[in-house]
């Protein structure tokens, strides 16, 4: 019709009940998620919280090179736990490879270049997402569990392997 005009929708309706007015959602994108948790805590790069996503992926690819932790009889079988479950030595132990496979020698640098000196950084980017509903967690699971797996300043160290000539042969 010409020269109707919609009446805009009111943001805060009267006939809609107090917990459900759209102000009141909290439904954020993840990307939104994201940049909140970006700018609240700045220790560490997008590029970290990525990588700990394709470190994941990684250990749930390589699981027999991740090491598991011996089971005592009074602890989970593999059949009461989710198979795909990562624990966080397990994740660290993935990005510690993962890490190497992409960077090489590189590795400690790029990862101290996103704000990751120690395994507990993965542990503080693993709960983060949690946090921000970006990863779950079991009940056993544990921000501690990260804390010293390994010594960064060894753990990206290359390795040579020195090869006499009696071993050659």
């Amino acid at each position: 019709m010409p020269g109707h005009q919609r009446k805009p929708i009111p943001i805060h309706d009267p006939l809609l009940p107090d917990s459900m007015h759209p102000d009141e959602f909290d439904m954020k994108s993840p990307l939104q998620a994201m940049r909140e948790l970006l700018a609240e805590d700045t220790r560490y790069k997008i590029e970290a919280y990525q990588f700990i996503r394709e470190a994941l992926q990684y250990a749930h690819e390589n699981m027999d090179k991740v090491t598991t932790p011996t089971l005592s009889d009074t602890e989970e079988t593999d059949q009461d736990v989710d198979a795909r479950h990562v624990t966080g030595q397990q994740l660290c132990q993935a990005c510690r490879m993962y890490a190497l496979q992409q960077y090489g020698y590189l590795a400690k640098m790029v990862l101290a270049n996103w704000g990751v000196e120690r395994t507990g950084d993965f542990g503080d980017l693993v709960y983060n997402l949690i946090r921000i509903e970006q990863m779950r967690k079991s009940e056993s699971d544990r921000r501690e569990d990260f804390d010293d797996v390994y010594c960064f300043d060894d753990a990206f160290e290359p390795e040579f392997e020195f090869v006499t000539k009696k071993d050659e042969d």
